[in-house]
């Protein structure tokens, strides 16, 4: 017997090799996993590979944008709305079952940080179902909370005391009760709610010549202390709007906040008006500058302007010597959009009516029921031709 040797030298042993692996493997096999070793490495050439730089004299091309799906918030923030919906839909009451779903739906208000705006407009006939004299206080208690949590552009409470300030300005009578516990539960909207009272009541209250209804003033001394006690309402614009409104709202001058200071005669930085007006200011109570009338292009300025800069931190009370009657305006320093504007247009100011005097030629005092705050200027405005200013102090501090 004749015995092969095995290993890789046999030329047998190779050529049976061959054969084993065609027959596992036939030829068409063979090549499509080699198409499909192809195409995996085209597949991640090009997916590793850094994007084409723009071609010269071009912007490269935008950013690819991610688009993120909204997010809703927690589920108790998206079903709100719908269970409001279904309480407000009930026969009302609070006892038994329906009570139960009061509760219910306080304890999913609590677990919702910011209420979506279709659950914030639910306030209003909340409002209704929960009068603030009523024995049943779970409605009014869900009332309070939504106020405390919506967003200032959907809150409840801060829209109620815009439309009460509206109704008041059109000679209405909101319940002032309501509107106050509105804007003491105004959350967010408080800063809001604030700036609209400013803007519809006590700015047009601090500025001469203004109507004020009594309805929207009697609304204001409501719902100042609220602004005051937060810091939300500018002392100067509030002490501004009591010495022009005196006794028509005299809640007002309750609410000043200033402390005394020490005071002195301070001469104006910036007389404008006839050459002479220094004479007003020199000392000398035989001496005097004539009052033109105001023409209109004089406008709020009046005959004398008398300008501060700094402006005067505090103004306590001014001391008249005229020969024939007048007025005295304040120019004091409003927030944006509130009053007048300057003729720049960049800065606002209010101007109350500080002081009346008969010009008799003796001494007039004239004291406010308040200090004014940062102001400007003061005008002298003369009632009739041929007033003469003999002498004129303003007592205050810068």
């Amino acid at each position: 017997m004749r015995m092969e040797l095995a290993g890789a030298d046999n030329p047998r042993s190779r050529l049976e090799s061959r054969s084993l692996l065609v027959r596992r493997f036939p030829l068409h096999t063979l090549l499509l996993m080699l198409v499909a070793l192809l195409a995996f490495a085209r597949l991640y050439y090009v997916s590793h590979q850094a994007p084409p730089a723009p071609a010269p004299g071009k912007a490269p091309g935008p950013t690819p944008v991610r688009i993120t799906p909204p997010d809703l918030g927690p589920a108790a923030c998206r079903g709100l709305d719908a269970v409001l919906g279904d309480l407000l839909q009930s026969d009302g009451g609070t006892g038994g079952d329906a009570g139960t779903a009061w509760s219910d739906a306080r304890r999913q208000l609590g677990d919702c940080p910011t209420p979506p705006a279709a659950a914030c407009a639910r306030g209003p006939a909340l409002a209704s179902r929960a009068p603030l004299m009523a024995k049943d206080d779970l409605p009014r208690e869900l009332l309070a909370t939504l106020c405390e949590r919506c967003a200032p552009a959907d809150n409840p409470c801060g829209l109620a005391v815009t439309q009460a300030l509206r109704e008041a300005a059109r000679r209405g009578n909101p319940p002032l009760q309501e509107a106050s516990w509105s804007l003491e539960h105004a959350g967010p909207a408080l800063g809001a709610a604030c700036q609209e009272l400013a803007r519809q009541a006590v700015g047009p209250a601090a500025v001469t010549g203004a109507v004020v209804e009594p309805q929207l003033l009697a609304l204001t001394e409501a719902l100042a202390p609220t602004c005051v006690k937060t810091g939300q309402l500018p002392a100067p614009l509030l002490n501004a709007a009591a010495v022009q409104q005196a006794q028509r709202a005299p809640m007002l001058a309750t609410l000043n906040t200033a402390g005394s200071v020490e005071t002195k005669p301070i001469e104006p930085d910036q007389p404008t008006g006839p050459g002479d007006a220094f004479r007003a200011f020199d000392g000398d109570e035989l001496s005097g500058v004539k009052l033109p009338m105001a023409d209109a292009g004089a406008g709020r300025d009046g005959a004398l302007r008398l300008g501060y800069a700094p402006s005067l931190k505090y103004v306590v009370s001014f001391q008249v010597r005229a020969t024939g009657p007048g007025s005295l305006r304040a120019h004091v320093r409003a927030p944006d959009g509130v009053g007048h504007a300057d003729p720049g247009g960049k800065d606002f100011f209010v101007d109350p009516t500080v002081c009346r005097f008969h010009g008799t030629g003796r001494w007039e005092i004239c004291k406010p029921g308040v200090p004014l705050l940062d102001v400007d200027a003061v005008s002298v405005l003369p009632e009739r031709p041929g007033v003469e200013l003999k002498e004129l102090e303003i007592i205050g501090a810068r």
